[in-house]
């Protein structure tokens, strides 16, 4: 939901924004393909008791496990410490569900990133089964002059063993590194 959020504030507060970095984002736009069904099966579903910790625990990891990046997978003990920290930062149930109807609510954003200026950098894995790539690429066709780097074997998540790839870009992209043609110096 980042994304989106970036996209509105790069649309609304251009004066504010100095560039727009939006990864695994959609545009909106109705006909384009939505989550996988067992994607979207597993953030509707939850564990049978959902103030059972060590339920919860398991059932957030197989979510994490399905919309995460195939090619680069998240070792188990890194994957519950991360889902641990989380529920001990807060556990709303009804978190996934208010998210869903934000991003339903949020509707057809196509106008409003046409009036994006600034340089637009969008990022987007092959492999994302909760937001399909046609998604990232219909956000760049939106965007004037925008940027698509498409990583293959990547899902919806950001693993670890593309951070130093991801920093890359992200930086040659705020730093200003790009050529006449919107193609970044990054090789």
């Amino acid at each position: 939901m980042g994304g989106m959020v970036a996209q509105i504030v790069a649309a609304r507060h251009a004066e504010r924004t100095l560039s727009l970095t939006s990864i695994m984002s959609s545009s909106g736009r109705r006909g384009l393909p939505g989550p996988t069904r067992a994607a979207r099966n597993a953030l509707l579903s939850g564990p049978a008791d959902p103030y059972d910790r060590e339920q919860a625990i398991t059932h957030m990891m197989s979510v994490l496990r399905l919309i995460g990046s195939p090619a680069y997978p998240t070792p188990e003990r890194v994957l519950r410490a991360r889902v641990e920290r989380a529920m001990a930062r807060n556990v709303c149930t009804d978190g996934v569900a208010r998210q869903m109807v934000a991003i339903a609510a949020s509707g057809d954003r196509t106008a409003l990133l046409k009036t994006i200026r600034c340089p637009t950098l969008v990022i987007h894995g092959a492999a994302d089964p909760l937001v399909p790539l046609a998604c990232g690429e219909d956000t760049a066709r939106a965007i004037r002059g925008a940027e698509l780097h498409v990583i293959e074997g990547m899902g919806h998540d950001l693993p670890a063993q593309l951070n130093e790839r991801l920093l890359a870009l992200i930086d040659g992209h705020v730093r200003g590194k790009m050529t006449a043609h919107g193609k970044s110096q990054i090789a």
